[in-house]
Formats: structure tokens, sequence, C-alpha cells
């Protein structure tokens, strides 16, 4: 059998032509995986916080069959106690590490939501920027991704979880105002990803809702991303640590792909990698 070619193996387009139709198309759920180079993530704060063990980090997860690399030098923390970081110290963070990283050959993802660190980055090899606000935090953001005409994934967030609020209507709500601002800014819809924020300003009961009713967003015509990994919803229905949540992190991920994720964000890249290839070659039989 032979292998499913990777982003990196197929043609790369022009710089500035890259869009999300391109990426996806071998049309199978992309992998993308997580590189945090912060003191204080959620789940492996600090632990790539060193260059060289970042960029090996890094160069083990495209060895593991990722497609896309998410770079990241701010915690946003969807629990909450984050601390801010000016973008002085993101760019510090990313300088030693991200050129590197973007020439191990598969797309790279900024992971900011300030303009001036996107921009930094796309300059330095990044190639997408994921804003975990969508458009709605740093005004300047809309703009730096049309001058650049680089991909985005935009998530929808939420300043604090609220029990009592219709979740999915609050997401469609933020997304047509993310779309808004996108089309403003003469952001193409070729190159806008929707992340619906698993565990962002979401009570764990809302991050399940949001992955069994996913299907619903497809009405935007857009690619989902999902980020379900090690995620603390995982932690109310089986009691773990964060890196004891392999096991739930897959199996969302799975049911995502299945209902139309068409990436998927994972710290634990080639188990997550396994999986979906065992369940697209199943699927694929019947």
């Amino acid at each position: 059998m032979n292998a499913i070619p990777s982003v990196a193996d197929r043609a790369a387009p022009a710089a500035g032509r890259l869009d999300w139709p391109t990426l996806l198309r071998g049309g199978r759920t992309l992998v993308m995986g997580i590189l945090n180079v912060t003191p204080d993530s959620f789940s492996d704060g600090g632990q790539f916080l060193d260059p060289r063990r970042a960029i090996a980090h890094a160069t083990r997860m495209v060895a593991q069959g990722a497609d896309l690399i998410d770079i990241g030098a701010e915690s946003t923390r969807p629990y909450g106690g984050q601390v801010p970081v000016s973008a002085e110290e993101e760019i510090a963070r990313l300088a030693p590490v991200l050129p590197a990283v973007a020439a191990l050959g598969r797309p790279l993802s900024i992971d900011t939501m300030k303009a001036e660190v996107a921009a930094w980055a796309i300059a330095h090899g990044a190639a997408i920027v994921n804003d975990v606000w969508g458009l709605q935090r740093d005004p300047a953001m809309a703009a730096v991704i049309a001058e650049h005409a680089v991909p985005a994934v935009l998530m929808h967030n939420r300043e604090s979880a609220d029990a009592s609020i219709d979740i999915m209507a609050d997401i469609e709500r933020f997304f047509d105002e993310t779309l808004t601002i996108a089309a403003r800014a003469g952001i193409a819809r070729t190159k806008i990803a929707l992340d619906p924020g698993i565990g962002f300003g979401k009570t764990p009961e809302q991050s399940i809702t949001v992955l069994r009713r996913l299907g619903e967003l497809r009405r935007y015509g857009l690619p989902l991303l999902v980020g379900a990994s090690r995620k603390r919803f995982i932690a109310t229905l089986a009691p773990s640590e964060p890196d004891g949540r392999l096991g739930g992190s897959i199996a969302s991920h799975l049911l995502a792909a299945r209902d139309g994720a068409a990436i998927v964000r994972a710290h634990d890249v080639a188990e997550t990698v396994q999986a979906l290839r065992v369940a697209e070659a199943i699927g694929a039989g019947r």
C-alpha cells in the first residue's frame, strides 16, 4: 500500500498563493502538531522553552507524520490563569526556533493573537496565522492576514464560560462577525478555516455539545479545525491529568473527522496520525 503523501510532498505554491483548498486537496484529515515555546501552557508548559528541545520536538513531529506545525509563544490557557506576554517577549521566544522549524518543510502556523507577532512570523517563515480570537481582539490582525495573503485559522472564543447560553448560537454569531471583518479586510474565503474553540470560554459540557453538533458548522462551507487534544472536558468523563488524556483526545478527533473536521490539532502526533489513517482505511472499504 502506497504511503499517503504529506502536504510538504506536494508542489508548494508561490508565496501568497497558499490556501486551504491547496492544503486539503489530498482529501484526508490533516494533523497539526502543537509546539508550545512557553513556560506555562496548560499541558506541556516549559517542556519546549529551550530552543534545542523545541526544534527537536518539531523535527520528531514531522517524522511522525504531522502535516502542519503550529507554534505559539504565549499560553492562551483555555481554563484561565493566562499571564499576558508582550509582543516583544513572544518574538524573543520565537526567534531562535521559528526559522528552523519553518525549514523542516511543513507549512508552519503561528499561534498568536497579536498582529505584530503574526507579521514578524510570516516574515521569518510562517505560512499560516492561527488567531484564537478570530480577528476580534487585535484590530490590525485582519489587515496583516490580507496583506500577506496567508491562510488563517479563526477561532471562537469568549472571555469566560457561561453555562446558561446556547453555545452553538454564540459560536455562529461570533463566526458571522469574524467573516464580516475578514470580508471587509479583503481576506479571501479560500484563506479561511474556522475553529469552534474546544475548551475556550466553554464549560466542559459545552465543549462536548460543540463536538456533538460539529456538523452544523459545515453550513459555512469552510474547512473546520478541531483542537480537542488533552482538553479538560475529557477529565470530566474519565478523571485524568493532561498527559493522561490520549484516549479521549483520539476519540474526539476521530469523531470530529467523521463529522467534517478537515484538520485536527494534536499534542500526540504519532498516535493521532495512526488512528486517523486506520479509521480512513476502514471507512474507505465500506
